[in-house]
């Protein structure tokens, strides 16, 4: 743990953020660093230049002839700090605090990528001559906070560089500290952009309004009719009353987990664990209108928003984009014209929990933890996920890491409990030293 603390120091100084072009040298420094460590774990690591420009690194040790193969995945890109008045210490130097660590990264995803190397070091492979019952590949992306498409579009290029028996995606956690947890449910995404126009100009709303159509508020009456009373999501066409049958999600939790403020309800009418793991949920996450700081007395012309709508597994993404983009059509009222434009789609993961590495993880997270281990989804989407099914169908993917609630990823003061970091990566030596044998 004294170098995982080392390795986390150094991770979490490079200021990785991929979309940000004044970071770039950071981001290939960044990559350095990985390789450097995975040469000295003796797994012959390439660094790739990928199709959005971002590096990602890989590396493979073979096992004995005939011996399975695992996967180990994380990425090293990370969020913006975002202002860092907000933060209590530089995000970008490793701080300890009341026993945790706090740095941007820590947790998602520099926590996950030092848990496996930890892993790695303690079954033995800083040694060449030590051997286990499979092989080893490792890879670690750099853009994944951006989108991915540069892995993505490598594993489709060069799908040798990711074949494997059993996947283990570094990039989750534990439904609280201490309760070892695999996700096995991923939501995906179906974004659209919507446009209402109703005038050729703005006019004088004293001169105008009343009788000139606002584009404005037909787009809000639009947009109104994607949730009912108590919050659930009513796109017509999509079902919404799915339910979660893995680990609960008490609503206390989750209203401090989110942010909730005191007095604000909690919404929807499932359990927290039924909205956000296994329903469809639409969110307005943006909105072109005018500025309230220089806003004029007119009649808004014309006014866009761009929706992101979760799909949960067993909806297909393309099927439910095209439901929400009729359902729109339909609710603008005025007779205004509606142009609805798809934006990014990602088809939502579910893991098969029946196959040997299963197992063999289960036990192996329940020795390193001492307790039962529990299954929960993940309201987001991690895209790698369903392309690595496509490309290894026969491949076993768990979802595991250090990112418990309170590590608040992607928020100042992003931080990781050094305990989770210690047993995800106990379980990971355990489960390689079982695998295969």
């Amino acid at each position: 743990m004294d170098r995982a603390r080392t390795d986390l120091t150094a991770a979490v100084a490079f200021a990785s953020v991929q979309e940000d072009p004044a970071r770039a040298e950071a981001s290939r420094a960044s990559a350095d660093w990985v390789a450097d460590r995975l040469h000295e774990l003796h797994l012959q690591p390439q660094t790739i230049t990928t199709s959005d420009g971002s590096h990602s690194v890989i590396g493979h040790r073979p096992g004995p002839p005939g011996s399975p193969t695992v996967l180990l995945y994380s990425h090293h890109d990370v969020q913006p700090a975002g202002e860092q008045t907000q933060w209590h210490s530089d995000p970008f130097t490793l701080t300890e605090r009341d026993g945790r660590w706090y740095g941007r990264g820590a947790a998602d995803c520099k926590g996950n990528l030092v848990a496996h190397l930890t892993a790695l070091r303690a079954i033995g492979f800083e040694s060449p001559d030590t051997e286990i019952g499979c092989g080893v590949r490792v890879v670690i992306e750099g853009s994944e906070e951006s989108g991915g498409q540069g892995l993505d579009d490598l594993t489709r290029e060069r799908p040798e560089l990711f074949t494997a028996d059993m996947i283990l995606i570094g990039d989750t956690g534990n439904v609280a500290v201490g309760r070892p947890t695999l996700t096995t449910s991923l939501r995906g995404v179906a974004n659209v952009k919507i446009t209402v126009s109703t005038l050729a100009s703005g006019v004088h709303s004293g001169q105008f309004g009343g009788a000139a159509p606002d584009a404005l508020a037909a787009l809000i009456a639009a947009l109104a009719t994607l949730r009912d009373a108590a919050g659930n999501t009513t796109v017509d066409g999509l079902d919404t009353d799915q339910t979660w049958a893995g680990a609960p999600y008490d609503p206390a939790v989750f209203a401090s987990d989110a942010t909730v403020l005191d007095g604000v309800q909690v919404i929807g009418s499932g359990t927290p664990a039924d909205m956000v793991w296994a329903r469809p949920a639409v969110t307005v996450i943006a909105l072109d209108a005018p500025r309230s700081d220089s806003a004029a007395a007119a009649v808004t012309p014309q006014a866009s928003a761009v929706l992101n709508l979760r799909v949960p597994p067993g909806m297909d993404p393309t099927n439910a984009r095209d439901a929400l983009a009729a359902h729109l059509r339909r609710a603008v009222p005025w007779g205004a014209h509606v142009d609805i434009q798809p934006e990014a789609t990602g088809a939502p993961f579910f893991a098969d929990t029946t196959g040997p590495g299963y197992r063999s993880l289960t036990a192996a997270l329940h020795q390193a933890y001492g307790t039962e281990v529990v299954h929960s989804g993940q309201g987001g989407s991690i895209p790698l996920c369903t392309v690595l099914q496509e490309l290894n169908p026969q491949a076993e993917i768990a979802l595991l890491g250090v990112e418990e609630p309170r590590c608040r990823i992607h928020a100042p003061d992003e931080s990781v409990d050094p305990a989770e970091l210690e047993r995800t990566a106990l379980a990971e030596a355990l489960f390689l030293s079982d695998f295969g044998r």
